[in-house]
């Protein structure tokens, strides 16, 4: 087992690794920019190092400032955390030509993931089941027309090499097809330095359903379960739970085994996702794989009794995993709320600024991951998530009571927090039966707005 790691992150993941290195004994490593002197990852690591300033560019997503970070104090492997360089082939290269042990899979997953169409192309050949969409980059409105007419609209514009929503753009006629066409390759080259867009068949009212895959390096892999992330907001994830309302023993095996399938054909080692679409008559759909550790990983945690930064930590040292599918058991419910620094009531526009108030709740059932404390300033420079409420109940409608319960105990003042939000999204009728789909926030604030 690694003796020193470094996480190459910050925020509540950073603190996540930290807590999950020193139970096992491992020293760790906390870099960060200047206005994040102050936070907890920096606090609770063993060593500190300052990689630069506030801009991602100059601090978190700098290279040769972090792996310098990692070379002068020794460290034997780096945890890149989600976000910033965690799906960053180049820099899984970098650190394997440095002997520093990149925690996450092989640089040649990453590659063959990172790229939206190869991956699907990857997934189709290996026997999922595709999205129908063009096999091959769109260069031209005029392509993109002629494949619209072959799919039948509604269709969905996305960049090849993107995420987060960005390119994403979903057509109902030819005008709102060329001008979605052309304002994703301008995102896709301004957030992605690549232009390179698809076009998919729009799945109608769908659900995001996730697998948890797990491979060691001696090419045994498994899942773990899946977790519904439905609930969204310009395709960002706002709540997760695990298992899915929507999904059945008999479809979760079936699910599974084409998630334990894909990971397969990539030779996969460590925690990834894939991603899947479902639709109203319980056809999924391959979407994507995220060759990382997600922000929601909390609630596979909760139901399965399963570490997976610690399982992460083993598997990148040698280890065989520690368990066997037949080994893995989904017990009771979890639900994961994310607070945000925003404002849900003036278009979930960020609210950073000096939090004076701050209460986090406790009792039974419920896990707190978070960075931020009475006094801690909220930067405007990164993405505006400060935390997580994670309940547990022995059924779905005991985890809901129990987040209902903490949100009230939730204070957070007085910038503006996601926590109202959420409190409308577990008093929802269609939520509570669990009859839900990507629509689900859009109607919730329509509705809301409608009866003020």
């Amino acid at each position: 087992m690694f003796s020193k790691v470094l996480i190459a992150n910050r925020g509540e993941i950073a603190l996540r690794v930290i807590r999950a290195a020193r139970e096992m004994g491992i020293r760790t490593v906390a870099v960060y920019s200047e206005p994040d002197r102050n936070s907890l990852h920096v606090r609770f690591a063993d060593e500190a190092v300052c990689i630069g300033a506030a801009p991602s560019a100059q601090s978190y997503l700098n290279i040769p400032a972090i792996i310098s970070a990692a070379e002068i104090t020794d460290v034997e492997a780096i945890h890149p955390g989600y976000g910033f360089l965690s799906e960053d082939a180049h820099f899984a290269e970098i650190c394997e030509s440095c002997k520093i042990k990149f925690i996450g899979p092989s640089p040649q997953a990453i590659k063959s993931m990172g790229n939206k169409m190869a991956a699907k192309e990857m997934m189709r050949k290996a026997g999922l089941p595709i999205i129908p969409g063009s096999r091959a980059v769109v260069k031209t409105k005029e392509e993109a027309l002629k494949i619209a007419k072959q799919l039948k609209y509604p269709v969905i514009t996305k960049a090849a090499a993107g995420g987060g929503g960005r390119g994403m753009r979903i057509c109902h006629n030819d005008v709102r097809l060329i001008g979605a066409f052309l304002t994703a390759q301008r995102e896709a080259e301004t957030a992605f330095g690549n232009p390179d867009v698809y076009i998919e068949k729009y799945i109608e009212r769908p659900r995001h359903i996730e697998f948890q895959i797990f491979g060691d390096n001696y090419g045994h892999i498994v899942h773990l379960g899946e977790r519904d992330c439905t609930i969204q907001r310009r395709h960002q994830k706002l709540l997760e739970e695990s298992p899915s309302p929507a999904i059945d023993s008999k479809l979760r095996k079936k699910m599974g085994e084409a998630a334990v399938k894909g990971a397969k054909a990539v030779n996969y080692n460590n925690a990834g996702t894939i991603e899947f679409l479902l639709d109203e008559h319980n056809n999924f759909y391959f979407m994507e794989m995220n060759t990382r550790i997600q922000v929601e990983h909390p609630v596979t945690e909760m139901v399965t009794g399963i570490d997976l930064i610690k399982e992460q930590f083993k598997v990148a040292s040698g280890k065989k995993l520690s368990f066997k599918q037949e080994n893995v058991r989904q017990t009771g419910n979890a639900i994961e709320a994310r607070i945000y620094a925003e404002d849900p009531d003036n278009d979930f526009m960020p609210s950073p600024g000096k939090i004076t108030t701050y209460n986090a709740p406790g009792g039974p059932g419920i896990r707190i991951d978070t960075h931020i404390y009475t006094g801690y300033e909220i930067s405007p420079y990164y993405d505006s998530m400060i935390g997580k409420i994670i309940s547990y109940g022995q059924n779905r409608m005991e985890a809901i009571k129990v987040m209902q319960r903490a949100l009230e105990e939730y204070i957070i003042e007085p910038i503006k927090t996601t926590i109202p939000f959420h409190k409308k999204v577990f008093g929802n009728p269609s939520f509570l039966r669990g009859q839900i789909s990507t629509y689900f926030v859009d109607e919730l604030f329509k509705d809301f707005k409608e009866h003020e």
